[in-house]
């Protein structure tokens, strides 16, 4: 494994782990109430920007992986779909270069 895939999958690891430690404290400090987390992204400007600036970011990834998923058939670079929505743009799109980059 080439160096820079090496730090892909760090990456991918490290942003899944540390804004899901974020999550998870929110969770079991303030329950798992899905209003009171759209609450806290809508709390302000910088915060909504900054949630929108995210989503946009999640959606313009999954369409540039189906995309090129298509032309490449590499397969697996869909894992990265659900990564990235589901934990966040900080591990789904280092993964996706991480399972890019492989040897063919």
């Amino acid at each position: 494994m080439s160096k820079l895939r090496l730090l892909y999958l760090i990456l991918a690891i490290v942003g899944a782990i540390w804004p899901m430690w974020h999550f998870l404290t929110y969770l079991t400090s303030e329950g798992a109430s899905l209003g009171g987390l759209f609450a806290q992204w809508t709390q302000g400007p910088a915060v909504t920007g900054m949630a929108i600036d995210l989503m946009i970011a999640g959606l313009t990834l999954t369409v540039w992986i189906i995309a090129e998923t298509a032309v490449r058939r590499n397969w697996s670079a869909l894992l990265a779909i659900p990564a990235a929505l589901f934990i966040g743009v900080s591990c789904g799109f280092p993964l996706y270069l991480f399972l890019r980059t492989r040897p063919v």
